[in-house]
């Protein structure tokens, strides 16, 4: 079942940890795992679940859920940048293939600091098992591993890349480390512990409010907000931040459309009220004479997924 919610939540890569399974089965020789897995039985209630939203889900949007969510953010995202989250030249492609190595040490801190220690502490391991074939204990890090590295290689040659697409990976290399670090405890171990954590949460609760008000779309937002009706429909261009999708949708029940600067003007002229995002100095150009009841707000934020500052302009027409 949660394999089945994983996949609704967040498409086919809900699914690694099948593939994890099924190579640890395979370079682990753990072919009883099948039988303890029941895979057969367990596919077809996944698949089950999956098609009891998917298929409605199919209907009702003509096949876009698959072209969009299949073509467009998995297919789409694996062969081109999307967004600008990647590399646009085969060159800087090959130069970004590091990338996930090297951002895991901010991503994962303050856990990373251990990584050098844990990838020596596993080589001596193995070592280990090389002079003991007997030795168990090696096959939970190579099944944690196998997982780890299925993530890892996935998404380092996937096009478009954003740190946090290795999440996935992050609850087993906690498992891993924990498992090697937990013989390495001092007096203080569990005091430390408790004192990152609650710092941890208290960062968690204090800095979001302060962050989110530098939010392009947040500022938007709250500018705007009185003036949004369920009704409307809204579109975008150059700029398709997921955080337009989280905070207007909250009031007006139409999809995001991406639009081009081309496109734009045709779609606020159509029926029923709706509203555009747009980069300020587009606006101007795009909408130079507005009607006197439309409202135009505009708002300077920082895009944290692309590290720059932005000038958006939200242009709405109300009828």
């Amino acid at each position: 079942m949660s394999l089945a919610f994983a996949f609704l939540a967040k498409g086919p890569i809900g699914w690694i940890p099948l593939l994890t399974v099924g190579l640890a089965m395979i370079f682990l020789r753990e072919t009883p795992l099948a039988r303890r897995f029941a895979f057969g039985r367990g596919l077809l209630l996944m698949l089950s679940i999956v098609a009891l939203w998917g298929i409605p889900a199919l209907i009702q949007t003509h096949g876009q859920f698959f072209v969009v969510g299949i073509g467009r953010h998995v297919i789409g995202r694996s062969l081109a940048t999307m967004e600008g989250h990647g590399a646009n030249s085969f060159g800087m492609y090959l130069l970004l293939l590091p990338f996930y190595f090297v951002t895991i040490f901010i991503s994962f801190f303050p856990w990373s600091i251990k990584l050098p220690w844990l990838i020596r502490k596993g080589w001596e391991k193995r070592n280990i098992a090389v002079k003991d074939p007997g030795y168990s204990g090696n096959k939970i890090d190579n099944y944690l591993i196998i997982g780890i590295a299925i993530i890892f290689i996935i998404f380092t040659l996937v096009r478009t890349k954003l740190p946090h697409y290795t999440l996935p990976a992050f609850p087993l290399l906690s498992l891993l480390l924990a498992r090697h670090w937990v013989h390495q405890r001092t007096a203080n171990f569990k005091a430390i512990a408790i004192v990152t954590a609650c710092l941890w949460l208290v960062i968690a609760l204090i800095v979001p409010p302060f962050i989110v008000r530098s939010f392009p779309a947040y500022g938007l937002f709250q500018e705007s907000r009185d003036y949004l009706r369920p009704e409307m429909q809204f579109g975008a261009v150059d700029y398709q931040e997921p955080s337009l999708v989280w905070y207007f949708r909250s009031r007006v029940r139409g999809w995001m459309t991406p639009l081009s600067a081309a496109s734009a003007p045709q779609f606020i002229a159509e029926g029923g009220p709706r509203f555009v995002v747009l980069p300020s100095q587009l606006a101007a150009k795009i909408f130079p004479n507005q009607p006197p009841n439309w409202k135009t707000f505009s708002t300077r934020g920082f895009n944290i997924a692309k590290g720059k500052r932005v000038d958006l302009t939200l242009v709405l027409k109300p009828e």
